[in-house]
């Protein structure tokens, strides 16, 4: 049994790496701070709690059952750190995340407290490794101790599954199906973990033996909770470095063409670098590349492109994607051949530039992988398509 449990920590232990490769860059997200701290505190329960750690503890320290308070604190502890993760997963103003943040902890640090010293004040000299819940569950402070932290975890579960069914109505994609997984992994634990402890507890107080809910049913179905609640903080983030990756390699056209131009530093970069971090660095220097081109955006390509563009059939936002990205092939050609900007050259600000994330850029270096020829000739006409590609522009890109 007790390999079994390891295992399942040590799969539930490793989901963070891929949040955490970066020490010190991630101490400073409170989200992946405390995405990683609830993961690594399930993970820690799961070893604490089996028999050969429990054998292990009580023997070192020469008190019997010393495991129990120690597994039972680290339970209450990833408690705390769920429902830690909610809150800063919710978000919110600076202050009111913390004040709800050290409510939390201090709530948990008083249950951690007193279930060591009721522990304390217990007599629980038999050692029982698998069914010290059932054996002591008659026992006065054994039994207000093993019933304060199922109610502390309960509590835990409970207020998981009220956020994950309030907030799962206000959001969608990933970080909705993220909520779903945790919902469900969180019914599992209280179904399957802790209805199973009271229920056996509370056959023993009526003198009738139903251990096997607590000792064979209850550990497998917190094992599968755990892990579900793990895929469940994790898939948001998963899926965002998917949306980066994509972005990235979709950018490539845009900076293919304006990479000359930029002069953005490179930061040192290595192989394994997520992607988030690759597309930000991306996005920097396209913009830096845009702004170096401005002073050679000739309106007349871009005007002839776009009314070349309406009368072909193209939506209004289609055409301006395809005179802009006309427009900067232009003015990519005439830096690259060291002309002087063009006489019609102005002020002009691109769509890409006027909204909020990637979604701009791509759009603007999709116009130009549809285009059979990046460089726009001067006379302002449209390129043909490339063979096998849309001649529609795509819907506007969400970053």
């Amino acid at each position: 049994m007790s390999l079994v449990v390891y295992l399942a920590a040590f799969v539930f232990g490793m989901t963070p790496v891929l949040l955490f490769r970066r020490p010190r860059r991630a101490l400073r997200n409170p989200l992946t701070v405390s995405t990683c701290a609830a993961i690594v505190l399930g993970a820690l329960v799961f070893v604490c709690a089996a028999p050969a750690t429990l054998a292990t503890v009580n023997e070192l320290t020469g008190v019997p059952n010393f495991g129990a308070p120690l597994t039972y604190s680290v339970l209450c502890a990833y408690s705390c750190a769920v429902l830690v993760l909610l809150i800063n997963w919710r978000g919110g103003s600076r202050e009111l995340v913390r004040r709800r943040v050290l409510r939390t902890v201090t709530a948990y640090g008083l249950l951690m407290t007193a279930i060591v010293v009721l522990f304390l004040l217990a007599e629980a000299d038999t050692e029982r490794l698998r069914d010290l819940d059932t054996y002591y569950a008659n026992t006065p402070f054994m039994r207000e101790m093993i019933l304060l932290y199922l109610l502390g975890h309960s509590a835990a579960m409970l207020v998981m599954c009220a956020v994950c069914v309030k907030w799962g109505r206000e959001v969608g994609g990933p970080l909705r199906t993220g909520l779903r997984l945790i919902l469900v992994g969180a019914l599992l634990d209280l179904v399957g973990f802790q209805v199973a402890k009271y229920t056996a507890i509370v056959a023993r107080w009526n003198g009738h033996d139903l251990d096997f809910l607590s000792t064979t049913l209850a550990p497998p179905m917190a094992s599968l909770a755990a892990l579900l609640c793990s895929a469940g903080y994790l898939l948001p983030s998963v899926a965002a470095q998917r949306r980066a990756w994509t972005d990235h390699r979709r950018l490539a056209p845009l900076w293919s063409l304006v990479r000359s131009v930029s002069t953005a530093p490179k930061p040192p970069t290595a192989w394994w670098e997520l992607p988030r971090a690759r597309l930000q660095w991306r996005e920097v220097s396209i913009h830096d590349a845009l702004l170096a081109l401005a002073p050679y955006f000739d309106h007349t390509v871009r005007e002839r492109a776009r009314d070349a563009a309406l009368r072909a059939g193209r939506s209004p936002h289609g055409a301006r994607l395809t005179a802009e990205a006309a427009m900067v092939a232009d003015a990519a050609r005439r830096a690259a051949a060291g002309e002087e900007p063009p006489e019609s050259a102005g002020t002009y600000r691109l769509h890409a530039t006027e909204v909020l994330g990637t979604g701009g850029l791509v759009e603007l270096a999709q116009a130009l992988h549809r285009s059979s020829a990046p460089d726009a000739t001067p006379d302002g006409a449209v390129p043909s398509p490339l063979p096998g590609t849309l001649t529609e522009p795509e819907e506007p890109h969400v970053a």
